[in-house]
């Protein structure tokens, strides 16, 4: 096959890299131009990927386009227009994310609860907003760019700490300053996401549930990183897959979707809220979803683009992955300094299986040795998997105690929230099918 990846900073370099292995021709470009040398020396890159396209044409229905970001959906929907095989996204799956009232909105639309949502373009309007509302609310962003940083959860329960924020940002926001962001009704209860394939007409009957973890420390505290590892499993999806993703087929089909996409909702005695959609493969976790593929990705892709398989082969139990990286991270200011090109050492007697086990992302080949490289020091992700939850997480640390770089971090704790209790919760309330109250039978 030939296989052609477009993007901003090579998030889904280490899925490249496997296709290359397996004997495919890979050609990868990267936007960003701080983010060139991530997997420099190790998958072809190309300058101008629309110089490719006579490259992928020729190969007809053995070449794949492959988008990894949330903002070109209108340029796939036109290459598909084409007659190109384009796996990513779409225009409406660009808005779906990045607009983040108009995803509630579709959601309702589709006959799901949504918690209440308002947006704003100026700090000032929300401090307005605030006051005199006595309950929760949580600060997101627009935008598929925005800094995860700066969204912030109100710990108190009149949100007068987060009003507090919005006043700090207030009193040094520029005048001049675009700004574009949601308060929304915070909902107790459990994190869970479902992730689906579309192929542009119906989703793949296989469907995957997660748990994030966001926080930069264990306990979930600190700043909103994105992801500092997550608990994904294929068992018991169904539910879920049925509850949330199904009622999206239709919206998702009128917009010529085809891809992975995620909602991440909270989950109580309730009901279901979803909060958010990730229209894309989100990073790390499509190299945990990996860890329990039966099937490497083009055979997946492939059969999404040609409609030709409604589901595809999967291990029982679940992947945990913990998130390797080093100072300073999640930020960019200094990386240059404190960690950009320092050495990543693998131990000696690290098994071919541990290896397939770690997801390398910002990192490049320099010399013959593996250097970190990229924007902000993240390094990658290393996956244990198991039966239980517990029996995955230490399976995953074991992996990263084989990896030495200066100055490492990452959370040991990965998973030991998604335990007994939310997982029974969880199945006791029917989001999830098929799965024992007992997280230790799960995957037998």
């Amino acid at each position: 096959m030939r296989i052609l990846g477009v993007g901003e900073c090579n998030d889904l370099a280490a899925m490249y890299a496997g296709m290359e292995a397996r004997g495919h021709e890979v050609r990868v470009f990267v936007r960003d131009e701080a983010s060139h040398g991530v997997f420099s020396g190790i998958v072809a890159r190309t300058d101008d990927w629309q110089q490719e396209l006579g490259w992928i044409a020729e190969a007809a229905e053995q070449g794949l386009i492959v988008f990894e970001t949330a903002d070109q959906g209108a340029v796939q929907d036109d290459l598909r227009a084409q007659g190109f095989q384009v796996i990513g996204g779409s225009a409406l799956g660009d808005r779906l994310e990045g607009d983040r009232e108009y995803g509630q909105s579709s959601l309702r639309q589709a006959g799901l609860r949504t918690a209440s949502s308002h947006t704003f373009s100026s700090y000032r309007e929300a401090l307005d907003f605030l006051s005199g509302r006595h309950q929760r609310y949580v600060l997101k962003f627009n935008g598929t760019h925005s800094l995860r940083t700066k969204n912030y959860i109100a710990q108190a329960s009149d949100s007068r700490d987060l009003a507090a924020l919005l006043q700090f940002h207030a009193n040094s926001e520029a005048t001049h300053e675009l700004l574009d962001f949601v308060l929304m009704e915070y909902i107790e209860g459990i994190e869970i996401g479902v992730g689906g394939y579309f192929n542009g007409s119906v989703f793949l009957d296989t469907a995957c549930i997660d748990f994030e973890h966001k926080r930069f420390f264990p306990g979930e505290l600190g700043e909103l990183t994105g992801e500092m590892g997550t608990v994904v499993s294929y068992d018991g999806s169904g539910a879920l897959r049925d509850f949330v993703l199904q009622p999206l087929a239709g919206v998702l089909r009128d917009g010529g979707y085809c891809g992975y996409i995620n909602v991440n909702l909270m989950a109580n005695a309730d009901g279901l809220w979803p909060l958010e959609f990730t229209s894309r493969f989100g990073y790390p976790g499509y190299a945990i979803c990996e860890q329990l593929h039966r099937q490497p990705w083009e055979s997946i892709f492939l059969a999404m683009a040609r409609r030709s398989a409604t589901r595809f082969a999967t291990a029982p139990g679940f992947a945990v992955g913990v998130v390797l990286t080093v100072p300073p991270f999640p930020y960019r200011q200094g990386y240059a300094e404190l960690s950009k090109g320092i050495p990543i050492i693998l131990d000696h007697d690290l098994a071919p299986v541990d290896r397939e086990a770690i997801a390398f992302a910002e990192v490049e080949m320099r010399h013959g040795a593996m250097v970190t490289s990229g924007t902000c020091g993240y390094v990658g992700v290393a996956t244990g998997c198991a039966a239980t939850v517990d029996a995955a997480r230490l399976r995953a640390l074991e992996v990263v105690s084989k990896v030495y770089v200066p100055n490492l971090r990452y959370r040991k704790d990965i998973g030991a929230r998604v335990s007994d209790p939310q997982l029974d919760l969880l199945r006791q309330w029917g989001y999830l099918d098929g799965v024992p109250a007992r997280a230790s039978t799960v995957g037998g």
